[in-house]
């Protein structure tokens, strides 16, 4: 089924994702996505897991200084036409308005990334509640981690999922001012024969989030001097069989497993390591920019 663009308004009601602007038969061809477009929950599944296996994470923009606009318009030529990555604002705003334009119930979350932290962190991680047309329950999509999940976790209190190995966990803990927070866990390797246990990967509330919202908090996590995404580069791809990950020049594979390798890369080598990896082609402006 095509979703006609004229059946979304002009309007520019806060809540609103600018699905109408999307060029989805571009996106869709980014993600290597060719299945039914209805608002679904089979299709949820399908879509997640082709845009987070589709579109890398990386912060080139952020931490070499220049503008991250988060209009869709400016977004989708970056991470569409211009096959780049982005960081998790860039991706849940595109993600939206996919799923806006699809016809899913889609709803702005914040969340706070956590990792063990022991001390509060600002909420500077963008994620969606959704709801599709065949389905009552929500569902957590959390597209802009670089870490999957490569599917959406139910909202609900102890949900589990599970993607071909990666294993997440969702849970409710009362709050402040009587407000839930949601945590949600994925799966720590194990040590020998000792299965993994669950390290708490962000906390977040069901207060609704606006693309405006966003825009705020991306300004401090692209301009702001304490930010780490200003200070070095980072970039992540999830597939079903390993997740990599790029921080600086130290280059980790991470299996289902839990089983880790670290390599240090030279730099001389990061572009190869950037195209051939994580499928980003930076300019040699860029490459040059990053290696001072």
């Amino acid at each position: 089924m095509t979703i006609p663009t004229a059946a979304f308004p002009t309007d520019h009601r806060p809540d609103r994702w600018s699905g109408e602007l999307l060029d989805l038969d571009a996106y869709l061809a980014r993600v290597g996505y060719d299945g039914p477009r209805e608002p679904t929950l089979a299709v949820l599944r399908d879509l997640q897991r082709a845009h987070t296996t589709g579109i890398p994470f990386e912060n080139v923009h952020a931490v070499l200084g220049r503008e991250l606009p988060l209009d869709l318009p400016s977004v989708q030529a970056r991470l569409v036409h211009g096959r780049r990555g982005g960081y998790c604002f860039e991706h849940v705003g595109l993600f939206a308005a996919v799923l806006e334009r699809f016809g899913f119930h889609v709803t702005g979350l914040a969340g706070r990334v956590s990792l063990g932290a022991d001390k509060v962190l600002p909420a500077t991680h963008g994620l969606l509640a959704v709801t599709a047309r065949d389905d009552e329950r929500r569902w957590l999509c959390d597209v802009g981690f670089g870490a999957g999940p490569l599917g959406p976790v139910e909202l609900a209190d102890g949900a589990e999922a599970a993607y071909d190995g990666w294993r997440y966990r969702l849970e409710r803990h009362p709050g402040a001012h009587g407000l839930d927070q949601w945590w949600l866990y994925q799966s720590a390797p194990g040590t020998g024969n000792s299965p993994g246990s669950w390290i708490d990967r962000h906390t977040f509330t069901l207060t609704a989030q606006y693309p405006i919202d966003y825009v705020v908090a991306s300004h401090f996590v692209g301009t702001h001097p304490r930010s780490p995404f200003v200070r070095r580069l980072f970039a992540q791809r999830m597939t079903a069989d390993a997740h990599h990950s790029l921080d600086g020049l130290t280059h980790v594979t991470t299996l289902p497993d839990g089983k880790t390798t670290t390599e240090e890369i030279a730099p001389e080598a990061l572009d190869a390591t950037l195209r051939e990896v994580f499928g980003l082609a930076l300019t040699e402006e860029e490459l040059g920019a990053l290696a001072g």
